[in-house]
């Protein structure tokens, strides 16, 4: 299971999708944090970030070597 923290009309998400789409990611969900203060404070300038279910996190910018060395 994989989070990708992201914001609303970011470029920079959508490719971070695009990456994740390539590296066939299985088990991806969304998190917009947005309107999360707790997840705006943690990840604001960060975004987009993802993180797997033992709560390792990948920040932007990634590709999909990275991608597949890190789940790994």
């Amino acid at each position: 299971m994989f989070t990708l923290f992201q914001r609303d009309d970011c470029h920079l998400c959508d490719q971070a999708l695009a990456v994740l789409a390539q590296a066939r990611v299985a088990d991806l969900d969304s998190v917009f944090i947005d309107d999360a203060p707790a997840l705006e404070a943690r990840y604001g300038l960060r975004v987009p970030v993802l993180r797997d279910a033992r709560g390792r996190e990948l920040d932007w910018p990634f590709d999909v070597a990275a991608v597949d060395a890190w789940i790994r």
